[in-house]
C-alpha cells in the first residue's frame, strides 16, 4: 500500500474544516475558554450529542464559571442547568466533586499535566489531552471517536480501540500537528466523514482515501 500523504492531508482539511460548521468546535473555538471551561465541556460532551453539550455548557456558565462558584451549586441545581446531557446526575456529582479537589489540592486552577488530570473523577485520556490543548495550548494528541474512525478509514494506523490510536499517532503522526488533528478530524467525522454513509461524493479528501471498513457511502 502506498504510503499516506498526511501533509496533504491534514492541509486540505484545514483550508476546509471552518466551512463545516461543526458545533462542540464552534463553541470552544469561537471563545476564549479557560482549562476549567474545557475540562468542564468536555465532561458534559461525553455520550452527549455535540448540540445538546453546547446548551448545556452555555447554560451552566451562565451560572457557574469557576470551581468555587460551581462548588458553591448543590447537585441539584447543576443536574438542572445540564440536562439533557447524558448521565446528567453522575456528571452533576462529578463536576462539583473536581470543584472541590482544585479548591483544596489546587488552588481552583486545573492542572497542566496529564498525570494530575487523570486523578481528577471521570476524567480519562481524551477529556486530559483536551484540557492541555485548548486550555493549556501543549502539544497533545486528543483521541475521541471522530479521531479513531478515520485515522482507521484512512489507514494511517490499525487500532481497535481509541486509546491505541493515540499511543499509535504518537509514534507516527509528526509533532506539528498533535495540538491541530482533533480540531480537524472532529467537524470532519461529524459533517463528512460519518460513522455510516459517510458523505464521500462532497469530501476534499476522497482521492486519497481506501474507504477501509466502510459499507456504504453517499
Amino acid at each position: 500500500m502506498q504510503k499516506f500523504k498526511i501533509d496533504l492531508f491534514v492541509d486540505i482539511l484545514e483550508k476546509n474544516y471552518r466551512d463545516w460548521n461543526a458545533p462542540i468546535v464552534t463553541f470552544i473555538a469561537n471563545r476564549r475558554a479557560t482549562p476549567f471551561e474545557v475540562l468542564v465541556s468536555t465532561i458534559l460532551s461525553l455520550r452527549t450529542k455535540d448540540k445538546t453539550t453546547s446548551k448545556a455548557a452555555a447554560r451552566l456558565f451562565k451560572s457557574a464559571r469557576t470551581p468555587l462558584e460551581i462548588f458553591n451549586l448543590d447537585e441539584k441545581k447543576i443536574a438542572g442547568l445540564i440536562y439533557p446531557v447524558g448521565f446528567y446526575r453522575i456528571k452533576a456529582k462529578r463536576l462539583r466533586e473536581i470543584s472541590r479537589i482544585l479548591i483544596e489540592k489546587y488552588n481552583m486552577v486545573v492542572p497542566d499535566n496529564i498525570e494530575q488530570l487523570l486523578e481528577l473523577p471521570g476524567v480519562g485520556r481524551k477529556t486530559a489531552n483536551l484540557v492541555l490543548i485548548e486550555g493549556y495550548k501543549k502539544d497533545a494528541i486528543c483521541v475521541d471517536v471522530h479521531v479513531h474512525r478515520i485515522s482507521n478509514r484512512i489507514g494511517y494506523v490499525n487500532t481497535n480501540v481509541p486509546e491505541k490510536t493515540e499511543f499509535a499517532l504518537r509514534k507516527k503522526l509528526p509533532q506539528k500537528y498533535w495540538t491541530k488533528y482533533n480540531e480537524l478530524l472532529v467537524p470532519f467525522g461529524q459533517t463528512v466523514c460519518k460513522p455510516v454513509s459517510p458523505l464521500c461524493s462532497s469530501c476534499p479528501v476522497s482521492h486519497m482515501c481506501p474507504r477501509l471498513g466502510v459499507k456504504k457511502y453517499r
